[in-house]
This record gives C-alpha cells, structure tokens and sequence, in this order.
C-alpha cells in the first residue's frame, strides 16, 4: 500500500471518529425494522416522512424519532418559521 493511501485511510478514519462535526445528512431514507413491520423512513431537506399509519395520522412517530435520536447532532438544526407579518 503506497503512503497516499495510508494517509486517505488515516483522514477516513478520522473523520469517522469526528462524525458528529464533520458529516450533515441532507437526504436519505432508512429502513426501521419494528416489533410489528418495518418502515421505511425518509428524511429530505428538514422533512421526515414514514410509512406508518401513525405518521399519517401524527406527522410523527416511533420511527422518525428513533432515526432523530440515532442521528442526534449530525442532522441540520431545523429552521425557525418566520412569524407572520402584523397587517
């Protein structure tokens, strides 16, 4: 292995150990096994979206907040609403 290629795998290494300030997920999509059934769960730009009949109903559910919890730090910070404008 020439020393170019010891380096990237060192920088690899580093910054998965550095995961949490390096790496932000924009988009992806997971597959959460449950007691039940697995769902598939998507994250796109600040949006969870799930599968499951709970998340239609809630907007949220077991599956998105495992995901949240799972990725805590990594994600993007939500963006505030701007409060509308008094008239």
């Amino acid at each position: 292995m020439d020393s170019s290629m010891i380096g990237k795998i060192e920088k690899a290494r580093r910054y998965a150990s550095e995961a949490h300030e390096r790496i932000v997920f924009d988009q992806f999509h997971a597959t959460i096994n449950g007691d039940n059934d697995s769902h598939t769960v998507f994250y796109d730009d600040g949006t969870w979206t799930c599968g499951c009949n709970y998340f239609m109903h809630h907007g949220w559910c077991s599956h998105t907040k495992a995901m949240e919890y799972f990725l805590e730090g990594m994600m993007p910070e939500p963006q505030d609403e701007p409060l509308p404008s008094a008239a």
